[in-house]
């Protein structure tokens, strides 16, 4: 027997064999049975008296839909009571209203009073028509539902209990919802501690009861109960410091404080919590979430099926390290104490951690083989991502060089003024760069990411949380020990977090609480789907980098066939890749093409034709699907255009405004094309290939930016800086600068202070 907050209850139920509960939410996908318990603030309309109809309607859609993939879906459901407590209400009225037009004769009727309603009387009248609704609901899902009322008694007579057994399996035997509900009209008041009895069962005593035994009863593998709230809170929900518990393990129940129960219904959540941990001893994993929010009522059953983060789950294995809510705090904090280093301190960890690098270049290159050696032997990675999931010596020397130029530039970064004003006498303000505070980067099959985001993190000062791909698991772990182990130079060890738990990229990017700012390092299908699920947090990255290379009438034949060669074969998957090669119309049938053409095939580059090369060959290479296509491999589309204004307008229309190249050696027409082209990188007579950080002087990059706000191209510590305002007075007060007070605004601007150039 386990005692928590004064109620002793039993905490392993024997009426089924021991099983065994998922440990994690992404395992709930393979739950087969499931029990989807409706608390009466879920069914009952805010005037408990009738029924919330499109709530319960796409319940209903949800469970038909679970149904339909071949899962076991019982419900135990409430409402029968405040829907009888209408229908009762509108009987009496309508009697009153009859009684009273008789005795007076007239038929303006006075106020009425309703009497108390006794509520196992509203439940006999409710409990058919609940389940006539339920039953036309289903019917339009083409699936039968059949209703069982039970009382705590049914489960103390062994009989009765496998009756009940037998028929809720032969139900589910033949594909029919179960509507389980306790008989309201004739329940009798719960037994006085009938759980301390000796009988090892948990007594029935509400609906969050009833669905915890029926869940042990019939080793269900889910129990989802829905309420009026998000979940478990540590406080009160409302309380200014009340938390969202995510995950709730045995032996927590002391750092949880309990409020008042729902506005209606026969349990508060002490109730739901006692009946989860019951069910979680007895095999039966445990969610608790919110029924009623209009944004996530629709898709609530759903998303936690499939594992995402609703509500609060319960789970008996507890992680060994922090939670991702706990490593987001930690990034916050250490994000701050990082800001408040001066700048060579600062610098000091980048230098340490560039001497790292090399220093445990043996460390890290035998990581890295077992990452190659598990992707190889799995074959789940393309060529492609092999190499970028590759590390060598060269690849480290590079990245220690990099760091070394980020720390070298990032001296007078964090809190350099970059306007001054006085607004009046003694009144003076600063606008200053600051940290944009923690930082979300996801990025896939690149190790080398780690260390570079990492140091451009540390010298914005922004708390960092990482989320590497799984394929470089052994990677990612040995250079964030080296991250960490640079940072703790400083005393800031927790500023950088690698995110190592199950959490999914879409539940990560619904932290807006802890997250300021997410950026995708990784393929345009991955940049998608985070632009898609983040929710209230910006998101700064590129889903696609369809780059061109226009080619003019006046370009030298030196040049072309150079530049097109290293912008589309040096590394073909790369974003900052030629995908559409544009030709000049008068260049077509001249050596020049010829050239371009012969160069492309000894490369073994796939050639897919525009319309409009299409129609001037006899036999064209295959005609392009989509002239917005990132290949990301030996391929690329060829389309002719008639002057640099259409292909300006061509990049324009079918671009992703990340990389364009026109080679000429007309400046004016070079010039025209730089300043028309409305793109992150526009280059003349230049590989697209240079669109990066380091190439650029960065250092390095968290990534290339194409958004038309903040930041915009290969971003570096200016992109990872926002600003604050600083203002000094000396008791200035609005009031004085009215019409009749004693001071003016000067508005006068003043030098900045000098930079630091070294």
């Amino acid at each position: 027997i386990r005692c928590w907050s004064n109620i002793p209850f039993i905490t392993m139920p024997l009426s089924r064999a021991h099983g065994k509960s998922f440990a994690h939410r992404s395992e709930l996908k393979h739950a087969k049975r499931i029990v989807v318990k409706l608390g009466s603030a879920v069914v009952t309309r805010g005037d408990e008296c009738g029924l919330a109809l499109g709530r319960l309607a796409s319940i209903v859609e949800q469970v038909s839909m679970l149904q339909n993939q071949g899962r076991e879906m019982m419900i135990v459901t409430s409402g029968a009571v405040a829907f009888g407590k209408q229908r009762l209400r509108h009987e009496i009225l309508l009697s009153q209203s009859v009684r009273q037009a008789l005795h007076s004769g007239q038929n303006q009727l006075k106020d009425m009073a309703i009497p108390v309603l006794e509520a196992r009387a509203c439940a006999a009248a409710g409990q058919s028509g609940l389940m006539a609704l339920y039953e036309a609901m289903f019917t339009q899902y083409s699936i039968c539902a059949a209703q069982i009322l039970v009382t705590n008694l049914d489960f103390h007579d062994e009989q009765k209990r496998r009756n009940l057994n037998g028929t809720l399996h032969e139900l589910l035997r033949m594909n029919i919802v179960p509507i389980i509900n306790t008989n309201d009209a004739v329940v009798p008041p719960p037994e006085p501690n009938s759980d301390l009895q000796g009988v090892n069962v948990i007594s029935v005593k509400d609906n969050d009861s009833l669905a915890a035994r029926l869940a042990v009863e019939m080793k269900t593998d889910l129990l989802i109960v829905l309420s009026d709230v998000e979940g478990l809170f540590d406080s009160p929900p409302g309380s200014d410091d009340a938390k969202l518990i995510d995950i709730f393990y045995p032996g927590d129940q002391q750092s949880v404080t309990f409020g008042t129960k729902s506005r209606v219904g026969m349990g508060g959540m002490e109730a739901k919590v006692k009946a989860a941990l019951w069910a979680l001893q007895g095999g039966t994993s445990v969610v608790i979430a919110n029924g009623t929010h209009p944004k996530i009522s629709g898709h609530v059953i759903t998303d936690i099926v499939e594992g995402k983060k609703v509500g609060t789950f319960f789970s008996e294995v507890k992680p060994a390290g922090p939670t991702v809510e706990q490593q987001g705090e930690m990034a916050r904090a250490g994000g701050r104490a990082l800001a408040a280093l001066q700048p060579e301190q600062r610098a000091e960890i980048i230098y340490r951690l560039a001497d790292l690098l090399t220093d445990q270049r043996e460390e890290i290159l035998l990581a890295n083989k077992k990452d190659l050696e598990e992707a190889e032997s799995k074959g789940r990675l393309a060529l492609p991502l092999l190499k970028r999931l590759s590390l060598s010596t060269s690849k480290l020397n590079s990245l220690a060089i990099g760091l070394r130029q980020i720390a070298a530039s990032s001296q007078d970064s964090v809190g350099r003024v970059i306007r001054r004003t006085r607004i009046a006498k003694d009144l003076d303000l600063e606008q200053v760069t600051v940290p944009i505070g923690v930082l979300l980067v996801i990025f896939e099959s690149r190790p080398d990411c780690l260390p570079q985001v990492s140091a451009l993190a540390i010298a914005s000062g922004n708390g960092l949380l990482l989320k590497g791909g799984k394929e470089a698991a052994h990677s990612n772990q040995i250079l964030h020990h080296l991250t960490q182990e640079a940072l703790s130079l400083h005393g800031v060890k927790d500023a950088v977090q690698l995110v190592n738990t199950r959490e999914e990229v879409e539940d990560l990017c619904r932290l807006d609480k802890l997250i300021d700012l997410i950026i995708p390092r990784g393929s345009s299908q991955l940049v998608r789907n985070i632009q898609k699920a983040a929710k209230g947090i910006p998101v700064m990255g590129h889903s696609e980098g369809i780059c061109h290379v226009y080619v003019d009438t006046d370009a030298s034949v030196e040049k072309v066939t150079r530049i097109i060669r290293d912008s589309k074969c040096e590394y073909p998957a790369a974003c900052n890749a030629l995908e559409t090669l544009l030709i000049h119309r008068d260049l077509l049938r001249t050596p020049l093409f010829d050239q371009i053409i012969d160069m492309l095939r000894v490369e073994q580059v796939k050639i897919h034709a525009g319309p409009k090369f299409a129609s001037y060959l006899t036999f064209s290479p295959s005609e392009v699907k989509s002239l917005r296509t990132e290949y990301g491999d030996l391929e690329c589309c060829i389309e002719v255009v008639d002057s640099v204004q259409e292909a300006v307008e061509h990049i324009h229309k079918y671009g992703s405004s990340h990389t364009d190249v026109i080679i000429t050696e007309n400046e004016k027409t070079a010039e025209f094309f730089l300043q028309h082209v409305d793109s992150a990188c526009v280059f003349w007579n230049a590989s697209t290939r240079f669109s990066d950080g380091y190439r650029f002087g960065l250092g390095a990059e968290v990534g290339i930016s194409t958004s038309r706000i903040h930041a915009r191209g290969p971003v570096g510590i200016e992109g990872l800086l926002t600003t604050k305002w600083l203002l000094r007075g000396d008791n200035h007060v609005v009031s004085d600068f009215s019409e009749h007070g004693s001071m003016k605004y000067l508005h006068e601007s003043l030098p900045l202070p000098q930079r630091n150039t070294n």
